[in-house]
């Protein structure tokens, strides 16, 4: 005889409801299902790596075969990020009415479609209107699109899943970044050792693969809401909250910190080192990248055992160390060593400050992740020109400039000791 049908109103089981009218699953299987979720936000930040770095390595290549200037084409990054910043922007106000599935599943279009129009636009825009560079700065436009939807998405989709040590899997989520950077990197100068760079566009339409398969996956895998319709912070509400200010100050800086060595990393390598470009590019971001990855994915392992603030402090006293080593060092290779240690030490900043603020504002929801991320473009922005406009001002020294960067990493101390202390001062006034 058949027992009688038992509702658990949705409810996981750790082990199976016999009969139960909602069908079931135990948490194991909620918990493999979630594994997809987290498989396709790994790709996601892959296909967001592929975006940001792959057009970069063929600037000399659109100089020559377009006869594009050089300063034209540098542009082309300026429109990228640009277009991220506007989309961070319009996140904020309206991916919570159109669902985030809809919205992921639209990233990996648009990362395809602008990766292989880059194949093919750029000629149809030479023989159409005689302008090839608009062409090339349309699929940037269309790629920073998916790149901009994919950066302020996918954390609130993992911070929403049922994992545990949510801080860990943010980081290693995070980590995807670099190792998707590094790898279209090498990748790339393997493909055109062997094929030539002649071949760039079959590897534009290879690399498009990647955000063309994940299609399937987001738009398969279990999406929750990071919290119900209707309960979230307004974006007035964000603004008159001081944590979330401290956070804004917390992501610029952890942009800032990160951008304003990374993108100096080459240029210094083969001033301080007298490298080529293509050797300068290999010891100088592409170590930082590793460096920064190996430091995410160590938190990932081992983060449930440490406590965030106190390990972020401690990144921002070591990303401190490292830009004054980078400063100060009379020798090349020392201060080579600070720049790949900055990769380690500002690994965890981002992605921690996302786990941080989640954790101090609950109710946050949406807006409050696509803010932050605004926020730590804006400090990726600005620190190059910083760091930059120092070094010039000191004669074209790059020491002086990363001399004048340290700033960033004492600010990101300072928001750290004053997040810990609002964020202690709310608990206190809700007992």
């Amino acid at each position: 005889m058949r027992g009688v049908l038992k509702p658990c109103a949705g409810r996981a089981h750790t082990e199976h409801v016999p009969n139960c009218l909602c069908g079931c699953r135990t948490e194991t299987d909620m918990q493999r299902n979630y594994q997809k979720t987290l498989t396709a936000c790994y790709l996601g930040f892959i296909t967001q790596a592929i975006a940001a770095n792959f057009a970069p390595l063929l600037f000399l290549r659109f100089h020559a075969d377009y006869g594009i200037p050089l300063g034209r084409i540098a542009l082309i990054s300026t429109a990228f990020y640009l277009t991220q910043l506007v989309v961070d922007v319009l996140c904020a106000r309206f991916v919570d009415a159109i669902g985030y599935r809809t919205c992921v599943v639209a990233s990996e279009i648009a990362s395809a479609l602008g990766l292989i129009g880059l194949a093919f636009v750029p000629d149809l825009f030479a023989d159409l209107f005689g302008d090839p560079f608009a062409g090339i700065i349309a699929c940037a436009i269309v790629y920073a699109v998916g790149s901009g939807l994919i950066e302020v998405l996918c954390s609130p989709i993992v911070e929403a899943c049922p994992f545990e040590r949510k801080e860990a899997v943010m980081s290693l989520l995070h980590s995807f970044y670099c190792w998707g950077a590094v790898g279209v990197i090498l990748l790339s100068t393997l493909f055109f050792a062997a094929f030539g760079v002649g071949s760039w566009r079959i590897l534009a339409c290879l690399w498009a693969l990647i955000p063309l398969y994940n299609i399937c996956n987001f738009a398969t895998c279990p999406i929750e809401r990071l919290v119900e319709d209707g309960k979230g912070m307004s974006i007035r509400e964000l603004f008159f909250s001081p944590l979330f200010w401290t956070a804004v100050v917390l992501m610029v800086c952890s942009g800032a910190c990160e951008m304003g060595m990374a993108q100096w990393a080459s240029a210094f390598a083969e001033s301080a080192l007298g490298l080529t470009k293509t050797v300068g590019d290999l010891l100088g971001p592409c170590l930082f990248a590793v460096s920064m990855g190996v430091s995410r994915a160590l938190y990932g392992k081992y983060g449930g055992k440490l406590d965030l603030t106190k390990t972020m402090l401690a990144s921002g006293a070591l990303c401190l160390a490292c830009y004054l080593l980078a400063a100060a060092s009379s020798g090349a290779v020392p201060g080579l060593i600070g720049c790949i240690l900055c990769g380690f030490s500002v690994g965890i900043m981002w992605p921690g400050t996302l786990s941080i603020s989640s954790k101090s504002m609950p109710l946050g929801g949406t807006a409050m992740f696509a803010l932050l991320a605004m926020a730590g473009d804006l400090g990726g922005a600005s620190a190059p020109g910083l760091v930059g406009w120092a070094a010039q001002r000191a004669g074209d020294n790059l020491r002086a400039g990363f001399l004048a960067g340290g700033v960033f990493p004492v600010l990101l101390i300072a928001g750290l000791i004053a997040m810990r202390r609002l964020a202690g001062g709310k608990r206190d006034s809700a007992r």
